[in-house]
């Protein structure tokens, strides 16, 4: 059995350690899993929304505690944390709030037929994989549809989670989930391709990395069983003219370092008009300049540390090595900083080579990168020059002009004079390398179900001919 433990990125201290799963646990987990399913499927759509009320009251609750956990484990600052769970608690209330309208059966035209029908029904056992950087949020998006829908969930989370992660499980079964419909797992990344292939998984989710992704997709339709991936993001932020300038650069700079840049939907490509640009780059010089940098539970910080040392060097070394290279400008920052934990000063870069390694993969941390426009087609040519697909922002005082542009972008999500906006009752999801599917809202019971068709033929209308 292999052992894992919490590295506090705001000091850099090992911290409490935790047992990984043997592969012979496999057989034991999906067992359990298959047996909840039995029964929780067949659960009244009343019983299952009652639990997911629950938890959301849960989390609300155990706020406080449950900041705690995330900041120990990857970092993030304690507003940050308590807004991620009020949207963990808003995403389980919506769905429990909507049950009977998500899961209402379809009448279509009788067509021929006494009755023709569409219902929506659970497929079984579930595998989640998740990311560290929104340790609950991004559980919730795929977990309460689906416990909602009837479907049991085997959750394997990243490592540096095991406190959150646990917490998940011990919130839902509180709020009255049964036994074993929710499964925990502490699981290593290679341990789940046997878990994607076994046939008592129905699908699978995974929120993560371009590799883990392909890996789970390969596997996934070898095995004839759907998935939902959502990957990076390279997200554009265009601003159409400077009539609010300051506030539109304040916007970015708040959104952008939001969880210390690691948010795969965040603004990560700032593109503005060449009449402005030398304006936006001295604006923002001060402003990235002037950001604090601090430990989870410091108040007074803008941001904190990386999830761990090892990110946090490996987003450095690209750094230095696209300054070497003459394939980016760093105007602010850029270096790790000297003390103990994850720190690494919040950075800015001009002149960046499109065609670069940081201009067209994910940076996921503290940079931000302004290009330059002669106009608005170059803008937008700026914009979709990219191989992701997640979400993009358009900013400007003409809101016509301002959605004209932004249909033209080729991304999952598009927002005006907002960015990276997510609530329970909007979709999220993206195209290209950022992956596919959707979660949240309506969307989030479509993915993992059995749009089951049924219709009911008096003996007069039979004998038909079949269509073939």
């Amino acid at each position: 059995m292999t052992t894992f433990a919490i590295e506090n990125p705001s000091t850099g201290k090992t911290e409490d350690s935790f047992d990984r799963i043997e592969d012979s646990a496999r057989d034991n987990i999906l067992d359990r899993s298959t047996a909840a399913y039995e029964s929780w499927h067949k659960a009244p759509i009343e019983e299952r929304a009652k639990v997911l009320a629950r938890a959301a009251d849960l989390y609300t609750e155990r706020k406080a505690e449950l900041a705690q956990h995330i900041g120990r484990e990857m970092g993030k600052l304690t507003r940050w944390a308590e807004a991620e769970i009020d949207i963990v608690a808003d995403i389980y209330r919506w769905y429990a709030e909507h049950a009977h309208e998500l899961l209402a059966d379809e009448h279509l035209p009788a067509q021929g037929a006494q009755l023709t029908v569409v219902r929506k029904e659970p497929l079984g056992p579930l595998l989640g994989i998740m990311p560290w950087n929104f340790p609950y949020y991004q559980v919730a998006r795929f977990a309460a549809p689906n416990l909602l829908l009837g479907n049991t969930i085997v959750l394997k989370h990243a490592s540096i989670c095991p406190l959150s992660s646990q917490a998940c499980q011990d919130i839902l079964e509180e709020a009255g989930l049964p036994k074993d419909v929710y499964i925990n797992i502490y699981a290593s990344g290679s341990q789940m391709d046997d878990f994607v292939a076994d046939p008592r998984i129905k699908g699978v989710s995974l929120t993560g990395s371009e590799g883990a992704g392909a890996a789970v997709a390969k596997t996934a339709g070898e095995h004839y069983k759907k998935s939902v991936l959502e990957l990076g993001g390279n997200d554009p932020f265009i601003v159409l003219d400077d009539e609010n300038l300051d506030w539109v650069l304040d916007q970015f700079a708040l959104i952008r370092m939001y969880n210390t840049g690691q948010a795969c939907n965040a603004p990560k490509r700032l593109i503005v008009q060449e009449e402005f640009y030398d304006r936006t780059v001295t604006y923002l010089e001060k402003k990235i300049g002037a950001m604090t940098v601090g430990a989870h539970d410091d108040s007074n910080a803008d941001i904190g540390p990386l999830s761990s040392i090892d990110a946090r060097d490996e987003i450095v070394e690209r750094l230095q090595k696209a300054a070497a290279n003459n394939e980016a400008t760093i105007r602010v920052g850029g270096k790790k900083i000297d003390r103990p934990g994850a720190y690494m000063q919040p950075t800015l870069l001009t002149d960046v080579d499109p065609n670069s390694d940081v201009g067209c993969n994910e940076i996921f941390g503290p940079v931000a990168i302004v290009y330059k426009a002669k106009d608005v087609d170059e803008a937008i040519a700026i914009a979709n020059n990219s191989d992701y697909g997640l979400s993009s922002s358009v900013w400007g005082t003409d809101l016509e002009a301002a959605y004209g542009v932004a249909q033209q972008l080729n991304d999952g999500m598009t927002f005006v004079n907002e960015a990276s906006v997510t609530a329970a009752g909007l979709p999220f999801g993206g195209v290209n390398r950022s992956g596919y599917g959707r979660e949240l809202a309506r969307w989030g019971v479509g993915e993992f179900v059995n749009e089951h068709l049924y219709r009911v033929s008096g003996q007069q209308d039979a004998g038909q001919s079949p269509a073939l």
